[in-house]
């Protein structure tokens, strides 16, 4: 099966993966039109669902003469532009000149090429070798104006995914101003459609909400300066009636970290559109002639058999062609963080003491969180002066990472280079370097502002900061932080008619940075944070093979924020902890074992004082890690099933992993509330081999994978309310199923 194929008689592009199919095709005045998306359907071109109608107050191209049946205003299209008759919402807009805005977008040429194209400064999937992807380039071209658009299209055959990019050229000869460049546009027929996105706050990121594809423009955004924690920058669309393994959907993520604003539009003709990129809201980028533009990657991906498959082939594509991590595949050391049992009040002693406790119950990494370094006792001052405070530290950092190292433990640190306080040593030597509106108080937030990471000298001085402290001593993990979204847009690096540029520019320099950081130090293993899950997005997931999911660490309100990532992002990339109760977001006490449960579905890890936890917690604790590095590998690689929901009427969240090879299954969860005379709940299994013989190594019950799946089994009757829900169940060989 070739992946790309160009028939010149019907001049019709197809991109297939193993399950799906994706068509468009030069039309009549070299329009590039959208035909389909969905199941693979072999050979065949679907051409003839574009039926043409005059309709009213839809006006036609110049060109068509009097065929009021074209009309760029109801066609399905690959990529459109504002000032050309179509009405909806657009993929590019730009401004000439004369202050027109007129783009007509004509196929030109094409490209078929092995492999994956690449977007220099941007994340992106890629492939590891020749055979895992090909690339599509078509160029379409404004005849006037000089303007092209390459509209680039990634196929992954086995991952069932299409990435989606667009570089803008200024092929003319005078300078334009970029307004809008989205990354996917995406033209969808007549449908009974539902929107799922994922809305939220600081400490509940990631909520899932499910609502019809209405009339109108529904928009999901970010003007924040990064993805954040209010809305992720990802949405699938699904039939009214899809279920986790029933209907078609199609979901899309953006591989950005930045402002971002994904678009739902059901037209007159009950069409659906669906646009994803960049925020146009404070952007416009400058071209001159023979510069280009490169839009950020999305990542489309289709599914017949309901949301499952839809997070499975995220969650494949990403493990395998987004993480560059060596640490994707590995054991990630179970790690215990100082943050809650010390906040900024420590000295080395104490840090030692965590540190000589956790190795005694099997924990791998010490992490220093906040508060190591310049002045550093509040939130509000320090940041920007990545010098060891010795006042905190005695004998400096390097003597006590020797120590925790001698332990036989590994060493990791926290750091936010994006940030500067106004009490700073280097705010008050380079006031310049921060993002600030000249002749404006700024807003602040925690007493910090955000460096202008868009210019080179300010990323080069913090980055060599950083370096001569992680060069000082062996680190193996950094937790990269940042804890304010970005305001004060203006940089006095850019003159005024290039302010616009500042907010990608900005972003551009933070990708640097990470850049600088992993290649300097391959083998580090970085966590990437925002103030908990603010910035949980595939850009991060090329730098870090894991991010911070929430700093709410209470089990119960984390199966919310747990369930909604999983929909879109593996879970071996969400951090998740063992914290200390009551839980200092929440003030809810939950059981050891639950907050194990919780925590085992993400990279596991405590974040408590040791030194103060009670014998029989660790001795708790100490089996858990033995038991989780135990399963982790089926955690890190196994396909993953939501098997009820936070909010239905199971009064339980239960999910599961499946090895591929379906021979071993995992069941965790947490029943929510205890009842008098309780109903019993059954849960179905999925994802098993039906004639298979499985045995539940707690109970030593042997099922047959149908009778899991289709009969279920009961969960226990809890005898407490947040109980933890655990079954593992091995398939039997034949020589087993004859013992029995």
């Amino acid at each position: 099966m070739d992946p790309i194929k160009f028939n010149p008689q019907t001049r019709v592009f197809t991109l297939r993966t193993r399950s799906t199919m994706y068509q468009m095709q030069i039309e009549r005045y070299d329009t590039l039109v959208h035909l389909y998306y969905g199941a693979n359907l072999g050979d065949a071109e679907i051409v003839h669902r574009i039926v043409n109608l005059d309709r009213g107050f839809s006006g036609n191209p110049y060109e068509a003469e009097d065929d009021r049946r074209f009309s760029l205003d109801v066609l399905p299209q690959e990529y459109t532009a504002e000032g050309n008759g179509d009405y909806r919402i657009q993929g590019i807009e730009i401004r000439h000149p004369d202050g027109s805005n007129c783009l007509q977008l004509k196929y030109r040429s094409h490209k078929i090429l092995p492999g994956k194209y690449s977007l220099p400064g941007l994340p992106a999937l890629f492939a590891r070798d020749s055979s895992d992807a090909s690339t599509l380039e078509i160029l379409l071209a404004d005849s006037v104006s000089g303007v092209e658009v390459k509209l680039l299209y990634g196929v992954f055959p086995q991952c069932d995914v299409i990435t989606r990019a667009v570089e803008v050229i200024n092929n003319g000869s005078s300078r334009i101003a970029l307004k809008k460049a989205m990354s996917l546009e995406l033209d969808i027929p007549k449908r009974s459609l539902d929107m799922i996105h994922f809305y939220g706050r600081h400490n509940m990121e990631r909520q899932t909400e499910r609502r019809p594809v209405c009339h109108g423009i529904q928009t999901i955004e970010s003007k924040r300066g990064m993805s954040s924690h209010h809305h992720n920058p990802a949405v699938i669309l699904c039939d009214r009636t899809a279920t986790e393994d029933y209907g078609e959907c199609c979901g899309v993520v953006f591989v950005y970290s930045g402002n971002f604003q994904c678009q739902v539009e059901l037209d007159q003709a009950e069409q659906t559109r669906l646009t994803m990129g960049i925020h146009h809201s404070n952007f416009s980028f400058r071209l001159n002639p023979g510069e280009s533009f490169i839009a950020p990657e999305a990542v489309l991906t289709w599914s017949g058999k309901g949301l499952e498959q839809i997070s499975h082939h995220f969650h494949d594509a990403f493990r395998k062609h987004l993480i560059r991590s060596s640490y994707v595949n590995r054991h990630r050391p179970v790690l215990v963080n100082n943050w809650e049992a010390t906040y900024f009040q420590f000295d080395e002693k104490k840090l030692y003491g965590i540190a000589k406790a956790a190795k005694d119950i099997g924990i791998e990494l010490f992490v220093l969180d906040d508060g190591w370094f310049g002045k550093r006792d509040d939130d509000i001052s320090g940041l920007g002066d990545w010098y060891v405070n010795e006042k905190k530290i005695h004998g400096g950092l390097p003597a006590l990472v020797q120590r925790i190292h001698d332990l036989g433990m590994k060493f990791g640190i926290w750091i936010e280079p994006e940030m500067i306080s106004e009490d700073s040593d280097l705010y008050r030597a380079h006031p310049d370097w921060c993002l600030k509106v000249p002749g404006r108080n700024p807003m602040t937030s925690r007493g910090q502002l955000n460096l202008d990471v868009s210019r080179k000298e300010v990323r080069d001085y913090v980055m060599g900061q950083i370096f001569q402290v992680l060069d000082a001593c062996q680190v193996e993990y950094v937790k990269w932080d940042v804890n304010r979204a970005v305001s004060n847009v203006y940089s006095l690096s850019l003159p005024d008619d290039r302010q616009g540029e500042v907010l990608h520019r900005h972003m551009l320099g933070v990708y640097d940075m990470m850049e600088q950081l992993v290649s300097r130090y391959p083998d580090l293993l970085l966590e990437t944070c925002a103030g908990g899950g603010g910035r949980f997005d595939a850009g991060m997931l090329y730098y870090s093979p894991q991010i911070w999911c929430s700093d709410n660490t209470d089990a119960i309100d984390r199966l919310e924020v747990q369930y909604g990532t999983s929909f879109l992002y593996p879970v071996s990339t969400m951090g998740a902890h063992v914290s200390v109760c009551p839980n200092h977001q929440t003030g809810r006490t939950t059981s050891m074992d639950t907050r194990a449960a919780v925590a085992m579905s993400g990279t596991f890890g405590y974040e408590l004082d040791l030194e103060h936890m009670a014998d029989e917690d660790k001795k708790l604790a100490a089996a858990q890690i033995k038991e989780f590095k135990r399963i982790e590998p089926l955690i890190q690689s196994g396909d993953y099933y939501r098997i009820t929901a936070p909010g239905d009427d199971h009064n339980a969240v239960v999910w599961s992993f499946v090895a591929k090879d379906k021979r071993k299954a995992l069941v965790l969860g947490v029943t929510l509330r205890k009842y008098a005379n309780p109903p019993i709940t059954l849960i179905h299994l999925r994802g098993l081999e039906a004639d298979a013989q499985y045995k539940e190594t707690g109970s030593g019950h042997v099922y047959t994978g149908a009778v899991l799946m289709y009969a279920g089994i009961p969960l226990p009757v809890p005898e407490t309310d947040y109980q933890a829900v655990r079954f593992e169940f091995v398939m039997l060989s034949c020589l087993d199923t004859l013992m029995l």
